[in-house]
């Protein structure tokens, strides 16, 4: 099975912290958040990631190299200007392959297991998609859903940034930068969506409120 971490963004909003630091390595509990991500997805099956590369991504790449130390093989995309989600995951897809693979936001701190996620997707699907109820604070959600499937856009769940995707999701995607998010609301027209409902800890560490409630986890 392979993976990949999205790393390569500016993380703005937790200036000036991320002035010189890559949100990827900020520290919670005492490791970066890469590196425990690179723990729960070797402990899921992963043993190839991908991490693609913008921001200060010379700190990451020195910090985690080629994955020998976590037992698991690391690739990089290195992204001259930013791709987006979208963007960067199709800028990925020779290292990716022709399987489905597992996607990952490079600031989610969770203790979301790896090993609860399919190991291949349904014939009718492009995606399947973690989600979780809105949390306080969110005014709204990603998603309405309905039995296994996710059936439309709403306030109903969230996306966690974690699923497993087919390649071929990206059929037809745009040039350059671009959301993955725009995929998605795509594939909801051909009901090619499923999803799981997570209940576990999770932040998105892009503020530093996030941040805050990340440590007191960790």
């Amino acid at each position: 099975m392979r993976g990949m971490i999205l790393a390569a963004g500016l993380g703005t909003r937790l200036a000036p912290l991320t002035d010189k630091t890559p949100k990827p390595l900020i520290e919670v509990g005492g490791e970066p958040l890469i590196v425990r991500q690179i723990l729960q997805l070797k402990e899921g099956g992963v043993s190839d990631i991908i991490i693609n590369l913008h921001h200060l991504g010379e700190m990451i790449f020195n910090r985690v190299g080629n994955g020998g130390e976590y037992g698991v093989q690391i690739q990089y995309t290195w992204e001259k200007s930013l791709l987006e989600t979208g963007g960067g995951i199709k800028n990925a897809l020779p290292l990716l392959g022709k399987e489905p693979f597992i996607i990952l936001n490079g600031d989610i701190y969770s203790d979301f297991s790896f090993t609860d996620l399919p190991n291949t997707l349904k014939p009718d699907s492009l995606g399947h998609l973690v989600l979780r109820e809105p949390t306080t604070g969110e005014q709204t959600g990603d998603f309405i859903v309905s039995g296994s499937k996710i059936i439309g856009r709403g306030d109903q769940l969230t996306y966690c940034g974690i699923g497993l995707i087919s390649p071929s999701l990206f059929i037809n995607s745009p040039r350059g930068a671009f959301s993955l998010r725009e995929l998605f609301f795509e594939a909801l027209a051909r009901r090619a969506l499923e999803y799981q409902k997570f209940e576990g800890a999770w932040e998105d560490i892009g503020t530093l409120e996030a941040l805050e409630r990340a440590l007191k986890r960790g």
